[in-house]
């Protein structure tokens, strides 16, 4: 990953400093993601928008003369709302303001559910294949964090993730399930049940366009909005190409505190390699791994205070 950091805490400033943002900046912010003036990545258009000052800024600055796909980005936007999906732009007010802090910044969501600005949010995730100590882990691992308050966020995977989104649910918390497909889609279809119950107990968010299927990039992406969007990650088994291995390495660049198991450590060499950077923790039991959050808790709600101060 190249370049500098996109969006951060310390240019919220200048997000509060931009005009008004209403439906036609919204369209013209698609219209931009459509069109990725110069092959802009999508972080890249959310840095031009906030550099020019206003989406239209950007989009005169590349088209003379063409307001056709503002036009049908603004009929797009209406007929997802109509479809009753959530459409949050990055400068809105409901967009999770943790996200702008990342370099992977999403310039869109889209949402099922409900969406709980400010939310003390930590991810658990691990192995497809799990073993079941493992999944017996997770369980009572994500019982543990809603028992605390705290949202279990995951991936909607088979395994860990499934095991993270049911234990959180079934204990009376919220969660949070973080697709790497559009919101339209069900992946796996396995968890076709389980993705309805978070929508209506929970909430569902996708970063891609509605009707997207699963690609070989999206899963990465999914992972980086996962790290960024809680507050924490806990790896409870993951393999050598483990998107949770993805997660893990990605949180460090974030400067969110990972967490894993000790046999995450003990098993895979990418574990062993973070096991002494900054802000990665080793645990041996759920109860440490609660005992690490408790810690962190204080702390990081202060930095969440600070970033919905900033610019929530």
């Amino acid at each position: 990953m190249s370049g500098r950091p996109v969006v951060t805490i310390s240019s919220t400033s200048r997000l509060r400093r931009m005009p008004p943002w209403d439906d036609r900046e919204r369209a013209t912010l698609i219209a931009l993601m459509w069109e990725r003036p110069q092959a802009a990545s999508w972080p890249r258009v959310v840095a031009d928008i906030i550099e020019a000052g206003s989406a239209r800024s950007v989009w005169d600055a590349h088209h003379t003369d063409a307001p056709a796909p503002i036009a049908e980005a603004a009929r797009q936007i209406a007929s997802w709302r109509i479809a009753g999906l959530g459409v949050h732009t990055f400068r809105d007010v409901a967009y999770p303001a943790q996200l702008r802090e990342i370099h992977q910044v999403p310039p869109v969501l889209f949402s099922r559910g409900t969406l709980r600005p400010g939310e003390p949010a930590v991810s658990v995730v691990g192995s497809r294949r799990a073993c079941d100590h493992s999944l017996d882990w997770a369980s009572e691992m994500s019982s543990a964090l809603v028992s605390a308050g705290i949202t279990v966020v995951s991936g909607l995977a088979t395994g860990i993730d499934t095991v993270a989104h049911t234990a959180a649910l079934d204990g009376g918390g919220q969660t949070v399930a973080v697709l790497g497909t559009g919101i339209n889609r069900v992946y796996p279809a396995a968890n076709r049940d389980l993705q309805e119950r978070i929508t209506y107990e929970g909430l569902v968010l996708s970063q891609f366009w509605p009707n997207a299927s699963a690609t070989k990039k999206s899963f990465p992406l999914r992972n980086a909005t996962m790290s960024g969007y809680g507050r924490a990650t806990i790896v409870v088994e993951a393999g050598e190409t483990s998107g949770a291995r993805i997660q893990a390495r990605v949180g460090v660049e974030h400067g969110r505190p990972v967490i894993l198991r000790d046999r995450v450590v003990r098993t895979n060499e990418w574990a062993a390699a973070l096991q002494h950077r900054p802000g990665v923790y080793i645990v041996s039991s759920v109860d440490e791994a609660l005992g690490v959050v408790a810690a962190l808790r204080t702390d990081l709600d202060d930095v969440l205070t600070g970033v919905l101060a900033a610019g929530g």
